[in-house]
């Protein structure tokens, strides 16, 4: 009886499944701007400790390129700002996606609601950390 489905309930799972996938790709995307965000507040923060007479290079490809101690300190500010606005935004995705799966959640369990059994049973397609 599990396989028999309603055409509505099997689209309100492709749909969590979907969501579920855009979950699991913010989630990694959110986790590489942290990543990057802490790589670039350490090096700011070293370069706090640096003396601006220092002679000091950047990354540049597959070069090392001699840099000023201003222009170094503005670049790691400005990515460190983006980073963040980034992380921000990623947050916020995080959340919109949340709640969609939440809805589409509640509404897959009201339309088997209606078939006798619910989200309780193993084909559930709630997954772990419903409700």
């Amino acid at each position: 009886m599990q396989g028999n489905l309603p055409p509505e309930a099997q689209e309100k799972i492709e749909q969590l499944q979907d969501l579920q996938e855009t979950a699991q790709t913010v989630a990694i995307q959110k986790q590489e701007a942290e990543s990057r965000l802490t790589e670039a507040e350490n090096a700011l923060e070293e370069l706090e400790e640096i003396d601006e007479d220092t002679t000091m290079y950047r990354n540049v490809g597959e070069l090392l390129v001699e840099t000023e101690y201003d222009e170094a300190e503005d670049d790691l500010e400005d990515t460190v700002d983006s980073l963040e606005i980034r992380l921000e935004t990623l947050e916020k995705q995080e959340e919109r996606v949340q709640q969609q799966f939440e809805g589409l959640q509640d509404e897959l369990e009201n339309l088997l609601g209606g078939m006798g059994g619910g989200m309780g049973g193993p084909a559930g397609p709630g997954g772990p950390g419903g409700a």
